[in-house]
């Protein structure tokens, strides 16, 4: 049996020409489309890597070499592979024939550092009173979806948000890949697994969220819902397990629902359309909006409330709670922006005075203001 360590520095010697990338913690995603051409961003921006892989059969050797770490197969008959390599980075690879101009990869870099709410206020991907209400909205239970598009930051701000689960409760964690780092002591964390080549073994999603729901979680954290199994977490959020987080793609909030209920109908759906929309309006309180601005960071741009469907518009009711606004480039070409309270109140209101956490002073401010 050759053991871990020897199996890992075997892989990272396979992937020699992207090392110095993986060892530089300012890198987030390493993109390679065939042997000749790598990128990496940093710092929101692309570049072009001087490096490059030797062959075709060099780099399919690298990626089959990152398969039998994960304990996965690939090759012409099966030609994606989704898995994770030995620091956790989330590595995802499309071989010929499906990537006809050679092998595809997209690696996926984690901070090794945590990245906590402080350093996201640093960052300016939220101000100190939108952690506040993010910190009352955690606390209190309710069920929250973090939406946005790839690489805007939805993994990072869910490992942030749980550092506002209060202590003594348990955590279970339910993931496709092995990616979350949450902040917080008691977490049980269950992992997928696909079929062995003989078709035997496998174990999806939607049967953890089956196993989770006895495993006395106070609370259920998706890592990112990309299927049926949305109709498992909207049961779940409708029946006792509130606090429920998890993340998902979409652009905007609106989108966020759309999608969520898009998902649902994937899945073995056993309930007319309007009755599925009523139960996921009543299972989804929140929405935290983020986004990959054009300047390559990474914000926050919209807390909204879902408040019920109307049956009779066919519409989910939403509110925002907050909203960021642009104001345009400063000399050095970021953008300029600001996230602050809209002057709505949210109907939650009241489920957080029971769990005796309130809203920043300036929420009320605002809706003073509006008033």
């Amino acid at each position: 049996m050759i053991s871990k360590e020897i199996f890992e520095e075997t892989l990272l010697q396979f992937l020699a020409p992207i090392r110095p990338l993986l060892d530089d913690p300012g890198v987030s995603d390493i993109m390679i489309n065939g042997p000749n051409q790598i990128y990496y961003e940093k710092k929101g921006n692309l570049f072009l890597a001087d490096s490059k892989f030797e062959s075709v059969e060099h780099l399919t050797a690298a990626l089959r070499n990152a398969a039998q770490y994960v304990g996965k197969h690939i090759d012409e008959e099966r030609p994606i592979l989704e898995g994770r390599l030995p620091d956790g980075s989330r590595i995802e690879a499309v071989l010929p024939p499906a990537a006809p101009d050679g092998p595809c990869v997209s690696i996926r870099r984690f901070f090794k550092e945590t990245l906590t709410v402080q350093r996201l206020i640093g960052f300016g991907a939220m101000t100190e009173e939108v952690a506040q209400s993010l910190k009352a909205f955690v606390a209190s239970k309710l069920n929250i979806l973090i939406a946005g598009g790839t690489g805007s930051g939805k993994t990072s701000m869910l490992n942030a948000l749980s550092s506002f689960i209060p202590d003594g409760e348990r955590v279970v964690i339910i993931e496709d890949s092995r990616e979350l780092q949450l902040q917080r002591d008691h977490v049980c964390q269950l992992e997928a697994r696909p079929a062995d080549p003989k078709g035997r073994g496998e174990v999806k999603i939607r049967d953890l969220f089956k196993a989770t729901l006895r495993l006395r979680p106070d609370r259920i954290v998706v890592g990112e819902i990309r299927g049926g199994e949305a109709l498992d977490l909207i049961q779940a959020m409708t029946s006792g397990h509130g606090g429920c987080l998890s993340t998902l793609h979409a652009t905007y909030p609106r989108d966020t629902i759309s999608r969520l209920e898009t998902m649902a109908m994937m899945s073995d759906l056993g309930m007319p359309l309007q009755a599925l929309r009523i139960q996921l309006a009543s299972a989804v309180n929140l929405i935290c909006q983020v986004s990959r601005l054009q300047d390559g960071s990474r914000k926050i741009t919209h807390i909204s409330e879902v408040l019920g469907y109307d049956v009779n518009s066919s519409t989910y009711q939403m509110q925002d709670i907050f909203v960021r606004e642009y104001t345009g480039f400063d000399p050095s070409g970021k953008i300029e922006s600001t996230i602050g309270p809209t002057g709505i109140m949210p109907r939650c209101i009241e489920q957080l005075h029971e769990h005796g956490m309130d809203l920043p002073a300036s929420v009320y401010e605002a809706a003073q203001r509006r008033r």
